[in-house]
């Protein structure tokens, strides 16, 4: 499965349009294509990146991220958004997304890669605890 994928930034329009379904699988809570294509690009001018698992021609996965700094983290690259299609769950995309991530780390000359996760997400706290990630605190919110 792993060798029917590419994976490769999104750099024009439609291939933006293309990745809204898939996105919406993790962001339930974005209804309208020309909204989320217009906050992507929002985020792409404050440095966000947005890379696409390409199978037989079409978007099965995303992984969001931008490279930061922080006096606890030095610079590191924050995945924002992480997400492989349902019906492709456990085909190893997502493991190739986080790969390219980490490689888009490294060439930013990052030290460390961050991702924050749902406490009642614990199949997906599994899935990055196997691929080297290490709980390191709790994400805070509030609302305003």
């Amino acid at each position: 499965m792993q060798s029917e994928v590419d994976i490769r930034h999104i750099e024009n329009n439609a291939d933006l349009a293309a990745s809204f379904q898939v996105m919406q699988e993790l962001r339930p809570h974005l209804t309208d294509s020309a909204s989320y294509m217009a906050q992507i690009k929002r985020q792409y001018e404050q440095g966000y990146r947005l890379l696409a698992a390409w199978r037989k021609g079409s978007i099965v996965g995303l992984a969001g991220y931008r490279s930061l700094e922080s006096t606890i983290y030095s610079r590191f690259v924050y995945v924002d958004d992480l997400v492989v299609t349902s019906t492709l769950h456990r085909s190893g995309i997502g493991e190739l997304l986080l790969q390219s991530a980490r490689q888009q780390a490294a060439l930013l000359g990052c030290k460390h890669f961050v991702l924050d996760t749902g406490l009642h997400m614990a199949l997906a706290q599994r899935f990055y605890f196997r691929q080297g990630l290490l709980a390191r605190g709790m994400h805070f919110v509030e609302a305003l």
